[in-house]
């Protein structure tokens, strides 16, 4: 069990901020490699002109869903983020003694 609890440094804290910075860098990927292949036409050709125009404008708009999303994500992201700060910090305080009233007066 300690080796378990060893290895999870980031907890949900690293987690969301890996999940987050994936995310980004997959649409980013997608939309560099969709950009290229409609730039060079390759998807336009004869009869696939229909279905690119289609897969153009369908990624158009997931792309706005998702973005119109992105605030409400980010600032979820943030809230965890600093909750998990402040846990954080109150371990520290608590393993140095901070805080901790003494018996004797």
């Amino acid at each position: 069990m300690q080796r378990l609890m060893h290895r999870k440094k980031g907890g949900v804290v690293g987690g969301l901020i890996s999940g987050v910075g994936a995310l980004i860098i997959t649409v980013v990927v997608i939309l560099v490699v969709v950009s290229t292949l409609l730039g060079a036409n390759l998807l336009t050709a004869g009869a696939y002109n229909d279905t690119a125009q289609g897969m153009a404008g369908n990624f158009t708009i997931g792309i706005n869903n998702v973005a119109g999303k992105i605030p409400t994500i980010l600032l979820i992201a943030a809230v965890v983020l600093l909750f998990g700060v402040i846990v954080l910090l109150v371990r520290q305080a608590q393993g140095m003694g901070i805080g901790q009233q003494s018996g004797t007066l």
